[in-house]
């Protein structure tokens, strides 16, 4: 199976601006004060994931051993997990797979598949690495000598069809509905319009900002900048899952 590299490479700098418009939330929230955004941990996992990912797709962008990037996506899962047990309080499995954090779960365990699925013996012995000099770009010379592979595919190919599951309902429901996409602040909320009078409702602090700065705010917080990043995120995770099945 060949890749034509121009497509890992488009897919490797659209998971970078996911890091970047991530680590932006962060920043536009303060979310290193105690009046933190209360999704922080949610952009914190897509800065991870775009930084990991880019380095799967694109040898030159890799950054950490495959070992480390096991670590710091078993903590996530377990964060989410808990989270998500958190949340599920009294309701049905039905509300608790449509809630905030069941996604985000699905996200950091399937990263955590893919890292350690080539942790073994024969992925050592080949001198293949997920987020190392090799990646899956040997897949774009249409080579399969080289072509990295993840053990127990049947559990990639679950990961890959949960995630399509997930981006076809991300997909399917309104950015904003209900504060679904919304990224929470702790003390504040978004206000999607860009009138004087709506920035007069998002409160005092808002209107002691400067324009820019209310603006990039805005931008980086609004419902379809978090929902594209979330189905930027599932598409490309799921794309990498199955190419390497």
């Amino acid at each position: 199976m060949s890749i034509p590299a121009w497509i890992l490479e488009i897919f490797g700098v659209v998971m970078l601006l996911v890091a970047e418009v991530s680590a932006g939330q962060l920043v536009v929230t303060h979310a290193w004060t105690r009046r933190a955004g209360t999704d922080a941990d949610i952009a914190v996992s897509h800065l991870l994931m775009g930084i990991a990912m880019a380095g799967i797709l694109v040898p030159g962008l890799s950054t950490l051993p495959n070992a480390v990037w096991e670590v710091v996506f078993a903590v996530m899962t377990a964060w989410f997990a808990w989270c998500l047990w958190r949340e599920s309080g009294g309701r049905s499995a039905a509300a608790v797979a449509s809630g905030h954090y069941a996604p985000h779960l699905v996200h950091s365990a399937a990263m955590l598949y893919m890292f350690a699925a080539l942790a073994g013996p024969s992925a050592e012995s080949s001198g293949m690495s997920m987020s190392g000099t090799g990646g899956i770009s040997g897949m774009a010379g249409g080579s399969s000598g080289g072509m990295p592979t993840l053990h127990a595919s049947a559990l990639a190919l679950i990961f890959a069809l949960l995630l399509v599951a997930f981006t076809v309902h991300d997909l399917d429901r309104r950015a904003g509905l209900d504060g679904y996409f919304c990224f929470h602040v702790v003390g504040r909320r978004f206000v999607a319009g860009g009138s004087a009078l709506a920035a007069a409702a998002a409160g005092p602090v808002a209107l002691r900002q400067p324009t820019h700065a209310y603006t990039a705010e805005r931008l980086l917080l609004s419902p379809a900048v978090v929902k594209g990043c979330r189905v930027a995120t599932g598409v490309i995770m799921a794309f990498i899952l199955i190419i390497l099945i």
